[in-house]
């Protein structure tokens, strides 16, 4: 047993032991699916803090014949896999982490260090057949191969760190993927690869530089959806054993919409949440808002519209392709956008292509790094949200209408005013301290329409629900109408408690009033 070659299984022993841990032994089922196939190179990037690691650890307790995991795994969900036994510990595993191999080497020597300590312990196991001081890794592997039909599994960790770190250095970046294509593809010894990041792999044009990896990242997880995050049944399951409000946790750190998972939890931030037993911002603690701000700071046409839609709750368009696959390439801002989705700050929606901030956590990240940047129309209009909501509780409607016209003027050098969609997203804006009580939806389907915005109370919270109907150049009473026409109330079925039915309306052509407000108690 090594470092690197067949580590010992201490990595998983840890998680299974600690307080908190969340079965994801199911992964493993897939990963032995693959095993010797055309589909056997398989890159999964995730954000910071996501599991990345732990995956790495569980899958080389499990491969290693360097130890004997079978008591590990006792009662996990892969023992009930057919494939369990066939291949629990039977693989030679050579286990890179490339962040260790980054910051032990002082001249970016990189590939020679990684070299260097590999082989070390390759010779200590296998120097009957590699004879030779200074052969390579890859032929030292195809030596072993040739004499011993043994093949490998390579579990690499922080792959895209080269890129994440050394952003500047193209020369660097490039030789280390050729040395990575040169190790892994076509090679005999391989049985399988699976390497983790936060960045899919690099491009360089429209062309990955490890075409045989099939990727899966937060643009498009697929069978690894499950294994992303934690699931909402695994969420909702540790808010009972912790006596925590689910609600008020899926506020805080739900948002990941997948394909087939539609609520995926941030698992760093949930652990935390039950360990301490308050909700906060555990995962964005980890690193400064400037990571955050640099790109936010960005002067692409068009992306601080998006930001501040996105941050009023709605839904944004992104091409994702154009996207270099690094941290210093970008041509447009859906490059940007694409960015910040694979670092976690945005959520992504594969069926719509729209991109979204996710949950509570990341909205106060994006109000941090404003802060200290050049947002000051935006932070004015947040500042106030907490005002508004109070008037709005109150019932005072000409306060309301004279919040809401100062939030509009504060953005409409950002956004443009034309629809009750723009309305929509400036009012998600307005209202933004609301969502720290309330769950926030826009067109929600009521009765015989959609109510364009509706804030339900965690339950806990104690305060009303709101049905929100916004006109644009027509008058705030048809909006009420139109909520009680529609019965769009109903939706609200199983919700008891007081109902407040607020209709908006905005005529761009009064210039001295141009919002109006009129808001009616319901109680259900």
């Amino acid at each position: 047993m090594g470092i690197y070659l067949n580590p010992k299984n201490d990595g998983f022993k840890r998680a299974i032991r600690s307080e908190i841990y969340v079965d994801k032994t199911g992964l493993i089922a897939y990963t032995n699916k693959y095993l010797n196939t055309e589909q056997q190179f398989i890159c999964v990037s995730r954000p910071r803090r996501f599991g990345k690691s732990m995956a790495l650890h569980m899958l080389a307790a499990y491969y290693s014949v360097g130890c004997d995991s079978r008591e590990l795994f006792r009662g996990c969900k892969i023992e009930k896999d057919p494939t369990f036994a066939e291949y629990l510990n039977q693989f030679d595993v050579i286990s890179l982490n490339m962040q260790q191999f980054l910051i032990g080497t002082k001249n970016q020597q990189v590939i020679e260090y990684l070299e260097q300590e590999v082989l070390e312990e390759l010779f200590e196991e296998y120097g009957q057949f590699i004879k030779k001081p200074d052969i390579g890794l890859p032929d030292a592997l195809r030596r072993i191969y040739t004499k011993t039909d043994k093949q490998f599994i390579f579990l690499i960790d922080e792959w895209d760190c080269i890129m994440r770190e050394r952003q500047e250095s193209e020369e660097l970046q490039k030789q280390y993927l050729d040395y990575l294509r040169n190790l892994l593809k076509d090679q005999p010894y391989v049985a399988l690869a699976y390497m983790t990041g936060i960045l899919p792999v690099k491009k360089y044009g429209q062309h990955s530089a490890l075409n045989m990896f099939l990727e899966y990242s937060m643009t498009d997880q697929g069978f690894f959806e499950e294994y992303t995050g934690f699931t909402e049944a695994e969420a909702e399951g540790l808010c009972q054993r912790y006596d925590m409000d689910f609600a008020a946790a899926g506020s805080w750190y739900d948002g990941y919409r997948l394909s087939n998972f539609y609520h995926i939890y941030n698992p760093k931030s949930v652990v935390e949440a039950m360990h301490r037993r308050r909700f906060s911002n555990y995962w964005t603690s980890t690193e400064t808002y400037d990571a955050l701000k640099i790109y936010m700071d960005m002067d692409f046409d068009g992306l601080r519209q998006d930001i501040v839609r996105m941050l009023g709750g709605e839904q944004v368009k992104v091409n994702t392709s154009g996207f270099q696959n690094d941290m210093r390439n970008f041509r447009t801002k859906d490059d940007v956008l694409t960015l910040l989705i694979h670092l976690g700050y945005l959520g992504y929606d594969a069926e719509t292509k729209e991109a979204f901030i996710p949950n509570r956590e990341i909205r106060g990240e994006f109000e941090n790094a404003m802060c200290v940047s050049g947002w000051p129309e935006v932070m004015r209009v947040l500042k106030a949200s907490e005002k508004l909501m109070e008037d709005t509780l109150r019932c005072d409607e000409k306060s309301v209408a004279e919040g809401l016209d100062r939030a509009h003027t504060e953005v409409a050098s950002i956004l443009t005013f034309n629809d009750e969609n723009s309305l929509s997203c400036a009012i998600g804006l307005a209202y933004f301290s609301a969502r720290k009580d309330y769950r926030m939806i826009r067109e929600l389907p009521a009765g015989h329409g959609f109510a364009d915005v509706v804030f339900l109370p965690l339950p806990t919270v104690g305060k009303p629900a709101l049905v929100i109907e916004l006109k644009y150049n027509k008058s705030a009473d048809t909006a009420i109408s139109q909520i009680k026409d529609r019965q769009y109330v109903r939706t609200l079925e199983g919700y008891c408690g007081e109902i407040l039915l607020v209709g908006v309306s905005y005529d761009k052509n009064n210039v001295n009033k141009p919002y109006n407000c009129v808001i009616e108690k319901l109680s259900v």
